[in-house]
């Protein structure tokens, strides 16, 4: 990451801490991204409300994770029911925000045979209202 944003001359905020300790400051983020990170719900909840205490208005959180369909209906991830996401637990963590996409999206993922095959992630974004 930090050789791209190097090569890109892109500003980036780099921090390197416990998620379930680190509470950023609030509203001094245009953008927080949770990517593939699957905890306990308790755990994960306290997460999402520091993530979600750090935008400004106006700025956009991402939330990306295994889905807890793919336990059936994917391939690959955790398999522990208990850690997995679903769009409506993200969403339900996420009041004062705008959800604009909340969903359960297919992910192709290379398979032995050279084709592909779906693995199924949550998806959400959601912003907090410029006003």
């Amino acid at each position: 990451g930090r050789e791209l944003a190097a090569a890109r001359g892109v500003a980036v905020d780099w921090r390197v801490a416990d998620v379930t300790a680190y509470r950023p400051v609030p509203n001094s983020y245009d953008l927080v991204l949770i990517s593939y990170l699957h905890l306990p719900a308790p755990e994960f909840a306290g997460v999402l409300a520091a993530a979600k205490s750090a935008l400004r208005p106006g700025g956009t959180l991402v939330v990306v994770g295994h889905d807890l369909a793919n336990l059936s209906g994917g391939v690959g991830g955790p398999q522990d029911p208990a850690i997995l996401l679903t769009p409506e637990a993200v969403v339900d963590g996420l009041a004062g925000l705008r959800v604009r996409r909340a969903e359960t999206a297919r992910r192709p993922v290379p398979a032995g045979d050279g084709g592909t095959v779906d693995a199924l992630d949550t998806v959400v974004v959601a912003t907090r209202p410029a006003g």
